[in-house]
């Protein structure tokens, strides 16, 4: 009952009346089409905490901090921007273990917490259509997730990932819609040579309430093309945002709630942070 009020609330906020919105940023991460301008960098930054968050290649399930979760990105062209995102550290209070996922032999932790930095993502966008009057923009986007996460904390699988996605937004008055729809390949921790193929999907809304001021929802996750069982921590996830966002002048204030809606999602978080987009070099 309480997953489908959520997802009644998000529906709802489609069919809000409109007026003018501005591009999405934190706390959403369906990714808008729209790219940082040439020679300026957008700078985010923030903490999630999620709980009933599980690490089934390691058997653990706890309440997970994301502390100093960080996002850049590189305006280098008029439509093209280099992306950077990861976190400083990720703390697990552990609230159960199983000694029988496949990774738990490797496991170093000897207390009821466990951290490590977060994995590293690096990738890039491009706008291949602006956005008009009456067609929406398009772009394209992939990135690549480094294994900075060790096995020995439980908390990383020691793989490489690759994602491509299509994006496309749309505003109309005070609405704007994107969304994202592409695959990912996820490589399988227990065995180096398979991997699963993923479709992975994102739509969100944004709408401006009063100058400076949205509320915002999506829906993101990803769905497992694997016929039977995928490889362990390459399953269907999906999760629900809805929050806010004020921005005054260069920076943004964001806020959301978390909901998961599969059984291997966190069951609730929160999110908070920030947004500072600036001019720090020139394009020739």
């Amino acid at each position: 009952m309480k997953k489908l009020v959520w997802c009644m609330l998000f529906a709802g906020t489609l069919a809000l009346p409109a007026r003018t919105a501005l591009a999405q940023s934190r706390p959403l991460v369906t990714e808008d089409p729209e790219t940082v301008p040439a020679g300026r960098i957008l700078l985010e930054g923030g903490f999630d905490a999620t709980r009933d968050t599980q690490f089934p290649a390691s058997g653990l399930t706890g309440t997970l901090w994301r502390i100093g979760t960080f996002g850049l990105s590189f305006g280098v062209s008029s439509i093209a921007e280099i992306q950077l995102d990861g976190g400083i550290r990720n703390r697990l209070s552990i609230v159960s273990t199983n000694p029988d996922a496949p990774l738990a032999s490797m496991l170093t932790v000897t207390g009821s917490t466990t951290s490590d930095f977060e994995d590293l993502r690096i990738g890039a966008k491009v706008r291949v259509v602006s956005e008009t009057e009456t067609r929406p923009a398009f772009a394209i986007r992939f990135a690549t997730r480094l294994p900075n996460a060790g096995n020995e904390s439980g908390l990383g699988l020691d793989t490489t990932d690759f994602h491509f996605a299509f994006l496309g937004a749309k505003t109309v008055q005070s609405v704007r819609m994107v969304g994202n729809f592409g695959f990912a390949i996820l490589g399988d921790p227990v065995r180096g040579d398979r991997q699963n193929d993923v479709v992975e999907y994102g739509v969100s809304v944004a709408r401006a309430v009063a100058t400076g001021v949205e509320l915002v929802a999506e829906l993101n996750g990803r769905f497992s093309s694997r016929s039977g069982e995928a490889p362990v921590g390459t399953g269907t996830r999906s999760m629900l945002r809805a929050g806010g966002r004020v921005t005054r002048g260069q920076v943004r204030l964001d806020g959301a709630l978390l909901v998961g809606i599969t059984t291997e999602d966190p069951s609730w978080g929160m999110s908070a942070g920030f947004t500072w987009v600036f001019r720090a070099f020139s394009v020739q």
